[in-house]
């Protein structure tokens, strides 16, 4: 299912955020091995997380018609008992929904887990003790799946945390996550100065409260601040959640081209 994240979205991004059925299930038989047909592969798609929804005769792509003033977020932050995820597991599990400005859910958990190096205990604060009665790591990330749902997945060098987290899930048995990524990172690089862009080194140069840092929810939260102060930059060609995305990707000679464009308009 993984293979068929990126060329769908590149396809519904040339062809204006639709796909009719006959051109996306001959995209799915490219890039799948798995032999359901169209319909039910379309349905294990919206179950990973990936935002689709059947117009007429095809499929939408909601970031491309959705303002990303609008849009769905889910800010997560992880921590871990090691950097591999072959070899270490999550602890501790933080997000924050967010919509409209408002947040509407927020997620917080440690996970059960049998070997916590003193390293990690020195870095987060979090003890064996803390661990002892936390739910399982299938039952923490099945809570952390129904959370995102098809909601942006929002991280603080998002790479890491939504990399470390597929890996966790494909382990249990839960797929692979489908939702599009925005790294609060790449984002600040283009809307804020500051001579530092990691969590703690933003919050000092926009003068926020980073709580308790190397703490999921407080990281998460912090992240979620960044994020919404660079909205407050964004340039005016932005509109949709497709747009915010690829802004945060964007080159300075890309973002020269479509200020130059929107000049011209």
């Amino acid at each position: 299912m993984q293979s068929l994240y990126e060329p769908l979205t590149l396809a519904f991004r040339k062809n204006g955020g639709f796909l009719n059925y006959d051109t996306f299930y001959n995209l799915v038989k490219q890039h799948t091995q798995i032999s359901e047909d169209g319909w039910t592969i379309a349905q294990l798609l919206q179950a990973s997380g990936y935002p689709i929804e059947e117009k007429f005769d095809g499929y939408c792509f909601k970031p491309m018609r959705t303002s990303y003033k609008e849009q769905e977020y889910a800010i997560i932050d992880i921590e871990t008992n090691g950097a591999k995820p072959g070899r270490s597991q999550v602890i501790e599990i933080g997000g924050v929904k967010l919509k409209n400005g408002k947040i509407t859910d927020r997620l917080e958990t440690f996970v059960a887990c049998a070997y916590l190096p003193q390293s990690i205990t020195d870095l987060t604060g979090i003890t064996p003790f803390d661990l002892i009665g936390a739910p399982s790591r299938k039952e923490a990330l099945t809570m952390l799946k129904e959370f995102l749902g098809d909601a942006v997945f929002v991280a603080h060098n998002v790479d890491f945390d939504y990399t470390f987290l597929t890996a966790s899930f494909k382990r249990f048995g839960l797929g692979s996550i489908g939702n599009v990524r925005l790294c609060t990172i790449d984002l600040a690089r283009r809307t804020i100065k500051s001579q530092k862009y990691g969590l703690a080194g933003l919050c000092e140069t926009l003068e926020l409260d980073l709580g308790t840092h190397h703490r999921a929810y407080s990281d998460a939260l912090a992240a979620m601040k960044i994020m919404q102060e660079s909205f407050k930059h964004l340039p005016n060609y932005v509109k949709t959640t497709d747009d915010l995305i690829r802004f945060s990707k964007s080159t300075k000679k890309e973002r020269k081209e479509n200020e130059s464009k929107k000049l011209k308009v």
